[in-house]
């Protein structure tokens, strides 16, 4: 979980630098260029490097699953008082629901783009299609919750990824809490811009 979660930190850095081409004012042609190299089938090493992004991510999300089961049917009895907070952060408390509806933004997500351009014909290139999807008002904040969540999923996993590493000391941790906590608001705040943009800033109304 730990490896997996670190190696998908790294995937949301580089997709966040390429989605901010969406905000360059070149009427999508950065971006569009990106998703052309992105998308070419002669692009071997990236296709590798696709095949293990989507490995990682069914093995992280059915691993997580797993755990959660096995933890919650290891407690046995249900204690009449159960001071939770007193036992685990709130955002360990959460990390089951914030993944289930990341997930299923995933699923979402993955249909109307990856699947949509890269194994059907469209009549249109990714960035017309990304920039009606965010004109959508219900898919905008669809998109921006799942940021919200994905930030309070990101903000455990983090420090608990160092944790389970052996990488987390007592001097380091409160620094380490803390740039988890930063980071994981940048990350997410950066892909919740885009719709933001498309939606209230840059709204054409229709191209």
């Amino acid at each position: 979980m730990a490896l997996t979660g670190l190696f998908l930190y790294i995937f949301l850095i580089e997709h966040l630098i390429a989605n901010l081409l969406l905000l360059n004012n070149d009427n999508g042609e950065a971006y569009t260029i990106y998703a052309e190299v992105l998308g070419s089938a002669y692009n071997i090493p990236l296709r590798i490097i696709e095949f293990g992004l989507f490995f990682f991510l069914l093995y992280h999300a059915t691993n997580g699953t797993r755990l959660w089961i096995t933890n919650r049917n290891a407690k046995g009895i249900h204690y009449f008082v159960n001071r939770a907070s007193e036992n685990s952060t709130f955002f360990s408390r959460f990390m089951i629901q914030s993944g289930s509806v990341i997930f299923i933004f995933l699923v979402i997500h993955l249909r109307s783009f990856f699947v949509h351009y890269r194994l059907e014909t469209p009549d249109d290139t990714m960035y017309q299609g990304v920039v009606k999807a965010f004109e959508n008002p219900l898919y905008s904040w669809f998109y921006i919750i799942a940021m919200i969540l994905l930030a309070f999923h990101l903000v455990h996993a983090f420090q608990s990824a160092f944790q389970t590493l052996g990488l987390r000391h007592n001097k380091y941790t409160p620094f380490i809490k803390s740039f988890g906590v930063i980071f994981s608001i940048l990350i997410c705040a950066g892909f919740a811009l885009i719709p933001v943009y498309f939606l209230y800033i840059n709204n054409t109304g229709g191209h």
